[in-house]
C-alpha cells in the first residue's frame, strides 16, 4: 500500500512540474503603472514610449528608496499634475486615473500576469486602443528590469522591500 501511494504521490508531482505554468508573484501592495497608446500606428507607440520614458525618469527617481506602499501612493499622487504636464507636451487628449484599474490577462517572457483590477496609476492616450505598456511602479521593479540587473540580485532586492 506504501508503495502505491508513494507511486500515486510521485506521478502527480511529476505532473505538476511539466504542467506548471509560471506566474508571476507580484506583491499585493505593488502599485502598477500602465500606458496605452492611442492606436497601434508606430507615430502613437512612439508618443507612448516617449511619455513612458519621461513618467518613468519622473516617479522611479523618487520611489527608490520608499518601503511602504502608502507612501509610494502619496508621492504618485501629489506628482499627478507633473504627470500631466508631460503628457501634455505630447498631446491634450488624454485620461490619467489613479486607483483600482482593470489590467488583462498578461504572458511576459514566459510568465503569467492575472487580469483584475489593481492600485494603479493609468495614463490612456486618445481612443487607448493600442498597445501598452505596463510593469510596476512600486516596489520600482520596472527601473530593476531595464537596467539589466541580474536576477539574483533582483531577488533580492524584492524580498528586501518586502520585508
Amino acid at each position: 500500500m506504501k508503495k502505491i501511494v508513494f507511486l500515486v504521490f510521485t506521478i502527480v508531482l511529476i505532473i505538476c512540474f511539466i504542467t506548471n505554468k509560471k506566474e508571476a508573484l507580484i506583491p499585493s501592495n505593488a502599485i502598477r503603472i500602465r500606458i496605452i497608446a492611442n492606436s497601434d500606428d508606430i507615430n502613437d507607440q512612439r508618443q507612448k514610449q516617449e511619455i513612458k520614458n519621461e513618467v518613468s525618469d519622473l516617479l522611479y527617481g523618487k520611489l527608490t528608496d520608499v518601503n511602504k506602499s502608502e507612501d509610494a501612493k502619496k508621492i504618485i499622487t501629489s506628482n499627478i499634475d507633473n504627470i500631466k504636464a508631460i503628457v501634455n507636451k505630447y498631446t491634450n487628449d488624454y485620461e490619467i486615473s489613479y486607483g483600482k484599474n482593470y489590467f488583462p490577462k498578461k504572458e511576459y517572457k514566459g510568465i503569467s500576469y492575472d487580469e483584475g483590477e489593481y492600485e494603479s496609476l493609468v495614463i490612456k492616450i486618445g481612443e487607448a486602443k493600442g498597445n501598452n505598456f505596463w510593469c510596476v511602479l512600486f516596489p520600482p521593479l520596472c527601473m530593476i528590469d531595464e537596467n539589466n540587473i541580474s536576477t539574483a540580485r533582483y531577488k533580492l532586492y524584492v524580498t528586501e522591500l518586502l520585508k
